[in-house]
């Protein structure tokens, strides 16, 4: 990757109020399993299935930060795309997500603010059964505009 050029996601003059993304996403165990790995987080509460049918939610479920990095993911890879970073963010999680369950999130660009270089987008999550299942706000910055390398050189020279 060293040297290769990547592709960096849409610019804030190429975004506008109502551009949207969705994406679909089953929560598999060994996506489970690597985050949890990953952050060493051994919540019974998401692995113990003898703990959890003990609980108001009768089975394990998924940590809702894992849900919101499927969210942060979205940001990175499409709204607004690579180079692009959250700044802040609210989101509830109303309702619980199950193991192997399939969610869609959607992301809409709510305001642009050019000055401050920032984006406000909206965020909204539902299970199979059309159930809400995470909603809130997110601010971010998108990319910005790389300078050339050519014309930064040649500064000096003028």
């Amino acid at each position: 990757m060293i040297g290769k050029k990547r592709k960096l996601g849409k610019k804030i003059k190429d975004l506008q109020i109502g551009d949207s993304y969705t994406a679909t996403q089953i929560i598999e165990d060994r996506d489970l399993l690597l985050y949890l790995g990953l952050t060493n987080d051994a919540n019974p509460l998401y692995i113990q299935h003898d703990y959890a049918s003990q609980t108001a939610y009768q089975q394990p479920i998924v940590p809702s930060v894992m849900l919101f990095g499927a969210v942060s993911s979205i940001v990175s890879m499409h709204l607004p795309g690579p180079g692009s970073h959250i700044t802040q963010h609210e989101m509830t999680f109303p309702k619980p997500v199950f193991h192997y369950s399939e969610i869609k999130i959607s992301l809409e660009i709510i305001a642009i603010d050019k000055e401050n270089h920032q984006i406000t987008l909206s965020v909204v999550g539902y299970d199979t059964e059309g159930d809400k299942i995470l909603h809130g706000k997110l601010h971010v910055c998108p990319a910005y505009e790389p300078e050339s390398i050519t014309g930064a050189s040649l500064e000096n020279f003028f």
